[in-house]
Order: structure tokens, then sequence, then C-alpha cells
């Protein structure tokens, strides 16, 4: 395929939005790795040398935007981000499940997922919920669900539900949405390496021009298994973050992420990457639980909540209200309705089920289990039964 030119990137982005002010060059350095990378490392298809340069322009182009809105409208860097809840990975854990109920209560604002990525201008009371957005974001998602039909059975998001803070990391090119859509070694490195700081200054910014139409309740509810690795960043930016890390057993966790960033990477990808991805994504699980480790040891009067997966699966409710009074706080009733018409309305599986195994991928179950030995006994982690099927 043709070289991925960061120039080029930047001009188009520029061209489009008819700005050229990015706030800065934080983003500048990973642009130009990921662009490296992605062409020479990622073997992308014919389809991916098209939607790739497509989603840096777009990261880059709301990043214009999102510098104009705050340069000319100063009051948004007086809004106040106060105590968010923030789901941290580890991968595959439940962090979806967990940000869609903390979402039924309406004193939180999560971070949508038509908003992540066309963020200006910010949503009012009145069109938070009729934005034009919603359905071009739903049409996005709709072409991408025929381009990769298993990818909805993986990882199910709706368009005006809870997403993944990775969407606006991107836009300072420090995210794991990068490693996810494409096998980059070089850049996975220079990110592993790479100070996180200028990403949350970035995405707390933007979270202040999001509420600064309106939409302003309590907190917000965020989530991502990217702030695993980078909680003293996310910290220094949040300090009174309200931390929620959810758990589960190692060997179903990495086989999981195995499975899905194999199926996202296959849209963009025609080659065999399940070698690399074995290998780097169960490195990155050991990576994120030693981030955690490291930062709470680090960190000893930090409130951290832990969650295991097996027990918000087996009794969400509960779950929720311990979590809720950990931090001296409880649901409302009205919330507490709501999260259970949740569960209710969203049986396991109902988009298909998804199946895998660390065989798959070349990976050795016992192997798996003993490596990450004292992550289950540390957090008292319940084993589970792999799915195949």
């Amino acid at each position: 395929m043709s070289q991925i030119q960061p120039d080029l990137m930047i001009a188009a982005a520029c061209g489009q939005t008819g700005l050229t002010d990015f706030g800065g060059d934080s983003f500048r350095e990973g642009l130009d790795v990921f662009c490296e990378a992605a062409s020479s490392e990622g073997q992308l298809n014919e389809f991916g040398a098209m939607a790739i340069p497509g989603a840096i322009i777009g990261a880059l182009a709301n990043r214009l935007k999102i510098v104009d809105w705050v340069k000319n409208h100063p009051e948004v860097a007086e809004e106040r981000i106060e105590a968010p809840f923030v789901t941290v990975g580890i991968f595959r854990a439940g962090t979806t499940l967990m940000s869609y109920l903390l979402e039924k209560d309406e004193r939180h604002r999560p971070l949508f997922r038509w908003e992540a990525g066309d963020c200006v201008p910010p949503p009012t009371p009145e069109t938070i919920a009729t934005d034009p957005r919603i359905d071009a974001t739903r049409a996005q998602m709709a072409f991408m669900d025929q381009v990769s039909p298993r990818m909805r059975i993986v990882q199910s998001e709706q368009p005006d539900g809870p997403t993944e803070c990775i969407s606006v990391l991107n836009q300072d090119f420090k995210s794991l949405t990068w490693e996810a859509m494409a096998n980059v070694p070089s850049y996975g490195k220079w990110l592993h390496g790479t100070d996180h700081r200028s990403a949350y200054d970035y995405h707390k910014k933007v979270l202040q021009l999001l509420q600064s139409g309106g939409v302003r309740r309590t907190r917000w509810s965020l989530k991502s298994p990217h702030h695993a690795l980078h909680l003293d960043a996310l910290t220094a930016v949040y300090p009174d973050a309200r931390l929620v890390v959810m758990h589960r057993d190692p060997v179903v966790l990495a086989a999981s992420v195995c499975s899905l960033i194999t199926t996202l990477t296959k849209t963009f990808s025609d080659a065999d990457h399940k070698t690399f991805i074995a290998r780097h994504w169960t490195d990155m699980l050991a990576r994120s639980i030693d981030g955690v480790n490291s930062f709470r040891d680090a960190n000893p009067d930090k409130k951290i909540v832990d969650v295991n997966y097996a027990d918000l699966a087996r009794d969400p409710i509960a779950t929720m209200k311990r979590v809720y009074g950990e931090f001296g706080d409880a649901p409302t009733e009205r919330a507490l309705n709501a999260m259970t018409a949740h569960v209710e309305s969203r049986p396991k599986g109902r988009f298909g089920k998804h199946g895998y195994s660390p065989a798959e991928f070349g990976l050795d179950a016992g192997e798996i289990a003993e490596r990450f030995r004292p992550y289950v006994e540390r957090y008292d982690i319940p084993l589970e039964t792999l799915r195949t099927d």
C-alpha cells in the first residue's frame, strides 16, 4: 500500500474544517509514529488503506474544531469536572456493563458514542437525545456491521450509549484505539514508553466543552481499559476521580481480548496476525495489571473499588449498591429501577454467541493461569469455564 503521510493527513483535516490551530503539537509525534507503523507493519487491505487514513483525518478534524470552539468560548475553561466515576479495565472484564448501569443513574453524564468523535457544537438539554449526529453515528455503525458482522457480537455499543475514553484520547494520538485497529508493534512500543499527560489534559478539555452546552449532572461516568496503564496521568488531571477497577479470570480475559483484536484488525488487514496478537495483547494484560498494582501500592490512601466480573454478572444490582456505598453514596430508587430494566432487556448473547479459546491463538490456558496466579490470588478472582461455541 502507499505510505500514509502525516502532512497530507493534517492538510486534509485543515481543508475539511477550514481551521489550522491544533492547540499545540503534543499529538504530532504519535501521529508520525502511527502513520509509519500502519504503512510498514499493518499490512492493510484495500478497505484498511481507505478507512484508517479516514479515521486519522477525523481525529485531527475534531481536534481542530475543539480548539477553535474553546478559543471562541473561553468560558469553557471554567467548567468544573468533579469526582468523575472512572471504570478502569482490565480488558474485557465488564467495563461496558458497568458503564451502562452507571449511565442509568440520571445524576451521571457518560461520554456518548456519537459525541466522542464529533464534539462541536456541544449538546444542549434540548438536543442531547435528538442530535442529528446520533443518526449519523448509527449509520456509520450499521455500515461497519456489514463490513464486519462479527464485530457486533464481540463488542456491542449503541450510538447513544456510553463509549470508551480512548475515542477522545486518540485525538492526541496516544491511545489504544490505533493499536486495536492495526497491528503496529513500533507504535505500541512508542505508546508504552511515552508520557500520556497531554492526552488526559486534552480529554479534560473535551469534557469541559461537552458539558458547557448545559448538559450538566452531578458527575461524569467514564470508562476505558487504557486507564489501567496510565493512572498517574489520569489522577493528575482528575485527582478526585472515583476509581472502579474491574477484574476477571485472566484465562478468559486473554482469550477474549485476542478474539476482539483479531476480529477488529481483520476488518483492515487480510494478513494472519494471530501470533503477534496473542503475544502482544497478553503482555498488555500483564502491563495493565502491573499498572493498577503499582499505582495502588504507591497511593495507599487513594480510594479504589474492586469489582469482580462474576459478581457483576451474577447480581448486578447488589454489586452497584456496593460500589456506590464504598464511596459513601447510594443509587436512587429510580436509578435502581432503570438499572434493573436495562439488565432484563439485554440478555447476554442477543447479537449471537461470542466463543473463544486460548488454543485458537496458540496460547496455553495452564501457562496463562500460572503467569497470572498472583493477580487471581490478590483480588480473589473466581475462575470461569471458557465458552467455545
